[in-house]
């Protein structure tokens, strides 16, 4: 029995968090890296310390991660449940998660004056992306574990 459960393939949800951690944590450090933080830091030069690069900042982006790939994935497991594991389908929760975290997140700074229409120009439209292609990874591991059963 132990030696079942060890070597049964992992539960679809499982899966789909599994892939989706990595793939959301890759992607949220080269957006940051690449193009969000240089684009903050030419923005607010007058700002000390914009996108500062130090331990407190990375366990709390480690945090908002683990929070951003819960929510992504149980949100668009939950609406491919619903409507059905189809690729659009994956696309359309993708982005409906993306909405409600990324556009949120966005037009609030920039509502504060916390981010240029520049970097929203280029931030939203990587995210969008990213959480896309979250939802495609979700599809998968949902038609994965039903071809196998």
């Amino acid at each position: 029995m132990l030696f079942s459960m060890i070597s049964s393939p992992a539960p679809p949800l499982a899966t789909a968090f599994v892939v989706n951690f990595v793939w959301i944590n890759l992607s949220e450090v080269v957006r940051y890296f690449a193009f969000v933080m240089p684009m903050m830091r030419d923005a607010f030069p007058g700002v000390p310390d914009v996108a500062p690069m130090s331990l407190p900042v990375f366990l709390i982006w480690g945090l908002w991660d683990l929070i951003l790939v819960g929510a992504v994935t149980g949100v668009c497991w939950l609406y491919l449940g619903r409507f059905g594991a189809s690729w659009l389908n994956g696309v359309i929760a993708g982005t409906c998660a993306w909405a409600g975290i990324f556009v949120l997140l966005w037009l609030g700074l920039w509502n504060m004056n916390l981010a240029t229409g520049e970097v929203l120009a280029v931030a939203l439209p990587l995210a969008w992306v990213e959480l896309a292609v979250a939802g495609l990874i979700t599809v998968w591991a949902m038609r994965r574990s039903a071809i196998s059963a």
